[in-house]
């Protein structure tokens, strides 16, 4: 594993967003940006990333609040301190991710693919994915920067392929002039 100095942002994931300080302990409110909170269990340290600076922060205490996480860090000790990390994400290294099912992926492994229609050129590469309460759609931006939404059904989605950054699609026809 990479010591905290050898981290790039690439190689991190992050799982939180500082919003404000709380109390007068150095306490910071974060939102939370991972689906598996339990992650904060045992958790002794993340990286803090954000304008223009990565550092390793060590993690003395958490407990949630509402939908949101309340951190404090060590060396963070009142507000002043806790207010120098507001807009920070904090981080872990892409390595301890939580592991998904088969055929689960997180929207960060699928940024940046290829998507390839079956017998067919390059559609484009996936921008992100959109959630609109039922089936996600996949954004791929073509070479003339027009945008094309995949809904990622398993009859559309053929393979996804992330070690090759290449996702295939067999789309029925008209769906992708919509």
């Amino acid at each position: 594993m990479k010591t905290p100095r050898e981290q790039t942002a690439s190689d991190l994931i992050v799982v939180a967003r500082a919003v404000r300080t709380r109390g007068l302990k150095g306490e910071i409110v974060a939102e939370l940006l991972t689906d598996f909170p339990e992650r904060f269990q045992g958790l002794s340290a993340v990286f803090a990333v954000g304008l223009g600076e990565q550092k390793s922060l060590e993690l003395e205490n958490h407990w949630f609040q509402n939908d949101r996480i309340v951190l404090k860090f060590a060396g963070y000790d009142d507000v002043e301190a806790a207010k120098s990390l507001i807009g920070f994400d904090f981080a872990l290294p892409e390595a301890e991710r939580m592991k998904l099912s088969e055929n689960e992926y997180y929207d960060w492994e699928l940024e940046g693919c290829s998507v390839v229609i079956k017998d067919g050129p390059t559609l484009g590469t996936v921008r992100g994915v959109l959630r609109t309460g039922g089936v996600e759609l996949l954004a791929v931006q073509d070479e003339n920067a027009h945008e094309h939404l995949v809904p990622m059904v398993e009859s559309f989605v053929i393979k996804i392929d992330i070690s090759r950054r290449e996702i295939l699609i067999d789309p029925p026809e008209g769906l992708l002039e919509l």
